[in-house]
């Protein structure tokens, strides 16, 4: 073996010990300092770690959340994990997310620091910033634009995307994921910059797509830690193992900038170039910010920048996903779609499609959402969260999460959509579950824990849900969902296999998605030239 071969091998093993050794280092100081900062409180209960791993080899690192789920039997609602040097507290139930995460948010607000996040050019999120006047700012300007009251403004643009979107899949019904991210992205498009994509192949929706596909990698429990644990990953030679980090890093920032800069760009050229202004996001407050002074204005524009591309990524991600499974959901479980369309031909008719106004009046089909957000919640984690300082819960200690200390507070939300005492059977999709025996609705919403909790809950939930609604009633209304056959005509039985990153969703799987009887393509046609 050539001797710079052997060299360059020693000198990566010499690297490795001497991180792995500070690490250790870290860990064990870290446990005295934890010691003499708790007071006699201890820790909530949770597996026992193994000095350096931690609990690493205890959890399963792509769906960490099945693992807290199942200690949850074991250690109870409130444990306690170490991954490497990364300390988690887990709440697992949703009254101790309420009570720590909204009644205690003056502390619990904070985020921890994502090490790819930054590096793969993604820290324009303002969802992963911390807890600061650059956040604060984003933050007001996306709720001005996505809150209650505004967010009604965009129900006439949603049902059309919806439409159109059944449409496409009428065409091209084995593409229908794609048209799912292409339906999320109008909309997202739609009411931040004005933007009108085109039905397919839009070369807007193009960087959307290509940006959410770079950024994957960065929000994967592996990668983060890893790269936080040896950040020298990002100047080895291409030709070493582990130098795949470097490469995804520099194509996502390349990305990133487009996400950034290219939509905005738009926005601003259209404004500039029309008499008649457009009413968008971008557009409102670049009218607002000409009557700013220098240097607001530019910290304005850059807030402005990182909400609404946050605000397209946030949305066409967690849309689609929901979309992905609540089909995943109907080819699996035919006799709900099934009950599903006689409620809404029962309430409409067979010549018009659901509107919504007709929400209030589909129970049946409120219950098919409210399942689909519990049975393969989106977001099973959340994001997590940081302390700002270390607090003490039903006699355990919380540690403080900001700076060196690096631990989070993590929201289980995949545990509060598993608890059999109030969700029996959880595994299985039943939208009856949400319904009483009179057929109305329950007051049990999973709205109000998927959507995250106190300060740091989704800021474009109201949007959100209102997409995913009129997606799922269009097609409940117009659409039929069966097994996919194979060259010999046998049923082809999805098995699913989940893609997890910003929003977690099930690859597109086989199955056959056709219009109902009563509907063509014509027919919708002449409906959405009725939409304008």
């Amino acid at each position: 073996m050539p001797s710079y071969v052997t060299s360059a091998a020693g000198l990566v093993l010499l690297v490795l010990v001497s991180i792995s050794v500070v690490a250790l280092d870290s860990v064990v100081r870290r446990v005295v300092r934890r010691s003499r900062e708790r007071e006699g409180s201890p820790l909530p209960p949770g597996p026992t770690p193994i000095p350096l791993l931690g609990n690493a080899l205890s959890i399963d690192i792509e769906e960490p959340w099945k693992t807290y789920t199942a200690w949850n039997v074991t250690y109870g609602d409130v444990l306690y994990a170490r991954l490497l040097d990364q300390e988690f507290v887990v709440l697992n139930s949703q009254s101790d997310a309420v009570e720590l995460l909204e009644k205690r948010s003056q502390i619990y607000s904070g985020r921890p620091v994502i090490a790819t996040i930054e590096t793969y050019g993604f820290g324009f999120m303002f969802a992963f910033q911390g807890y600061c006047d650059h956040w604060r700012l984003c933050r007001r300007i996306f709720h001005q634009t996505f809150r209650p009251d505004t967010a009604l403004t965009f129900l006439p643009m949603q049902v059309r995307r919806a439409r159109q979107m059944v449409v496409n899949i009428i065409d091209d019904p084995n593409r229908y994921a794609s048209h799912y991210s292409t339906f999320a992205a109008a909309v997202a498009l739609s009411a931040v910059y004005d933007y009108e994509p085109h039905p397919r192949n839009d070369p807007m929706v193009h960087i959307i797509d290509r940006s959410i596909h770079a950024i994957l990698p960065a929000t994967t429990p592996e990668n983060a830690v890893l790269l936080k644990v040896f950040p020298f990953l990002l100047r080895i030679p291409d030709w070493l193992p582990g130098s795949s980090l470097k490469r995804e890093a520099k194509t996502a920032s390349e990305w990133a900038v487009k996400m950034v800069e290219t939509p905005y760009q738009y926005a601003q050229e259209r404004m500039e170039a029309s008499r008649d202004p457009t009413i968008s996001m971008v557009s409102n407050h670049i009218a607002r910010m000409q009557k700013l002074d220098e240097p607001y204005r530019s910290d304005y524009r850059n807030a402005l920048k990182h909400a609404s591309a946050s605000a397209i990524i946030g949305s066409t991600e967690t849309t689609s996903s929901a979309i992905l499974i609540f089909t995943l959901a109907m080819v699996q479980n035919p006799h709900v779609w099934k009950r599903a369309q006689a409620e809404i031909d029962a309430v409409l008719g067979m010549d018009r499609l659901p509107d919504f106004e007709d929400r209030p009046f589909l129970p049946y089909v409120e219950a098919v959402l409210r399942e689909t957000q519990r049975w393969q919640p989106a977001a099973p984690l959340g994001i997590p969260h940081a302390t700002t300082s270390s607090d003490i819960y039903k006699g355990f200690y919380i540690p403080k999460g900001m700076s060196y200390i690096r631990s989070s507070v993590v929201e289980n939300i995949w545990a509060m959509s598993r608890d059999e005492a109030r969700y029996p059977n959880a595994e299985q999709f039943i939208p009856e579950r949400f319904l009483t025996a009179e057929g109305t609705l329950t007051d049990d919403d999973p709205a109000e824990y998927v959507f995250g909790f106190g300060r740091r809950m989704c800021p474009g939930r109201y949007t959100a849900d209102a997409s995913v609604w009129t997606a799922i009633a269009t097609m409940l209304g117009t659409l039929e969902f069966t097994l996919a056959k194979d060259a010999e005509g046998k049923d082809i039985t999805p098995e699913p296999k989940y893609v997890n990153g910003i929003a977690r969703h099930p690859k597109a799987f086989p199955c056959r998605i056709s219009p109902r009887p009563h509907i063509s393509r014509a027919s919708l046609e002449r409906v959405l030239a009725s939409d304008g």
